[in-house]
């Protein structure tokens, strides 16, 4: 089966992660934070048109299974949801705890709403 990517906007790409430690490490150290229920999220700001996300969950969010299964939720609510992420922004999501259950629909409403008190409404392009 081939599938056919006109819609390329909804990917996350190569240039859209944060693919080393030390730029996960300096978006943590230098950014600023929010804190949910089961999500820290930090941003700071590069400037530039480029937006980058990187993920992370470590064992203090459950078994292997469970983190790997938060990553994805992540990852999809990040390629639903890039209007949230700013143009010029790097943002990295640390699942503290993982929820019971966890559905594509909970991590959104739990991530979306803090990400618009903490930083207020976005453009939509």
């Amino acid at each position: 089966m081939t599938h056919s990517f006109q819609n390329r906007e909804h990917r996350f790409s190569t240039e859209e992660r944060l693919r080393t430690d030390r730029e996960f490490a300096e978006v943590v150290r230098k950014g600023e934070r929010i804190g949910t229920a089961h999500f820290t999220v930090y941003r700071d700001a590069r400037g530039g048109e480029r937006r980058q996300v990187g993920i992370s969950a470590g064992k203090r969010a459950g078994k292997s299974v469970i983190r790997n299964r938060m990553k994805r939720l992540l990852r999809e609510f990040y390629r639903l949801n890039k209007e949230a992420f700013p143009q010029g922004t790097r943002t990295a999501i640390v699942v503290r705890k993982a929820p019971e259950n966890p559905v594509l629909d909970m991590v959104s409403a739990e991530l979306l709403a803090a990400l618009v008190k903490r930083w207020g409404k976005w453009n939509k392009a």
